[in-house]
């Protein structure tokens, strides 16, 4: 019998586990579809008729076999959810989900502030329905401070939150990440939270509220260049792809294109010395250190670039992968999913009849890959379903108790 591939029987350590997800968009769905994969139950609620607002965040769409289409946005933030539309301004819609929260793990949501108490859906409201359920609240700027009533929104995040000013080339205009790197690390933090949660509620059989910010995971985002400023005093700025603290550590005209340098230590930098036969700027002591080499940064960059333009992209990443010098091409997302080895480790799984293409979890356990086995669900797609083990529990409609 043959092995099984890393996707076989994917693993489930948070089966038995149900998700409550409020959230539109993509920090909070993220963080749900996080939790799918790692085998919980999730439940998507959406406005009725619409929906999440990124399934008409289109083109580019999937189009199943039959011809009905998806949004690829919304495929990628929300497989192996459920689905069910609910409108929570309605007495039906806000006792459905309270029927649901009743029996739910965790709860995500990132509606504006003070938002869905009008409801009767805030944590405090939800908490007396349910000790234990542990209440994530994904808003742009937190729940408390002179932003709060803001919406958030990643493009401003990035903006305010700092990560603009140090990137895209000096002197020339800020430049946002090219991922909602924001929403994303939001969604990430959040999952980090709840999983903390989870265990402790084992203990405690209480929940928590979570207060996840997307301006508190940016500025926390900007790890060394934040330690830098706090420790120094001084500003960073925007080096293009060059490294504030490393030399050399940035793009490299080739031959033929561009190659990626990340020389981290003084052993590097000589073994790159030799292969590039220069072995004389190792050797020079405004080079021999990193310390040196970034203090003489203008000098020694121009004299690299040089060597640099004299061997293409392919020859430099043969040369230099065989003497342990990172480097890297700088790839297309065509070449990506291309690449032999994105494709061994399997982390993209390719369509299948009415199971749309998707990136899957980068974790592995033991050897498998975490990924939910549904689809993003369609709007409602599980709404009967959903109703009527309500109602077999005797929670629908509408019934707290």
């Amino acid at each position: 019998m043959s092995e099984p591939s890393p996707t076989d029987r994917a693993p489930r350590p948070l089966a038995g586990v149900r998700v409550l997800d409020l959230s539109r968009v993509l920090a909070g769905p993220w963080c749900g579809q996080l939790l799918a994969d790692y085998g919980a139950d999730v439940i998507k609620v959406e406005r009725p008729g619409a929906g999440d607002d990124t399934r008409a965040w289109g083109p580019p769409w999937w189009q199943a076999p039959d011809g009905a289409r998806t949004a690829s946005y919304y495929l990628a933030a929300n497989r192996g959810k459920r689905s069910v539309a609910a409108d929570l301004a309605s007495a039906d819609g806000q006792a459905l989900v309270r029927a649901l929260a009743a029996e739910a793990d965790v709860l995500i949501e990132n509606y504006k502030v003070g938002q869905l108490a009008k409801y009767g859906l805030d944590h405090a409201t939800l908490a007396d329905l349910n000790p234990r359920l542990i209440y994530c609240s994904i808003t742009g700027y937190g729940q408390d401070g002179p932003y709060a009533q803001r919406a958030g929104y990643d493009f401003a995040i990035q903006a305010q939150g700092g990560l603009m000013s140090i990137t895209g080339e000096p002197g020339r205009e800020p430049q946002k990440v090219g991922v909602a790197v924001a929403d994303l690390m939001t969604g990430l933090y959040a999952t980090t939270a709840i999983l903390a949660a989870l265990h402790e509620a084992k203990a405690t059989g209480r929940g928590r509220h979570i207060d996840a910010a997307l301006l508190d995971v940016q500025v926390a985002m900007l790890a060394n260049q934040a330690s830098g400023y706090l420790c120094s005093g001084r500003v960073p700025q925007r080096q293009g792809n060059a490294h504030p603290s490393i030399v050399p550590y940035q793009v490299f005209e080739s031959a033929d294109g561009h190659v990626v340098l990340a020389v981290g230590n003084d052993g590097q930098f000589e073994r790159f010395c030799a292969v590039a036969g220069c072995a004389e700027l190792a050797a020079d002591s405004r080079y021999a250190t990193n310390t040196e080499r970034v203090r003489h940064r203008d000098e020694l960059v121009p004299r690299l670039q040089q060597v640099m333009r004299q061997r293409t992209t392919a020859a430099w990443v043969e040369a230099l992968e065989a003497a342990a010098v990172p480097c890297a091409p700088i790839l297309d997302i065509g070449q990506v999913f291309a690449d032999p080895h994105v494709v061994a480790r399997g982390i993209a799984r390719a369509a299948d009849g009415a199971v749309p293409p998707a990136v899957l979890s980068p974790m592995r356990f033991d050897g498998r890959r975490a990924a939910a086995e549904r689809p993003a669900p369609g709007l409602d797609a599980d709404g009967d379903a959903i109703r009527a083990a309500l109602a077999r529990d005797g929670r629908w409609p509408g019934t707290d108790d």
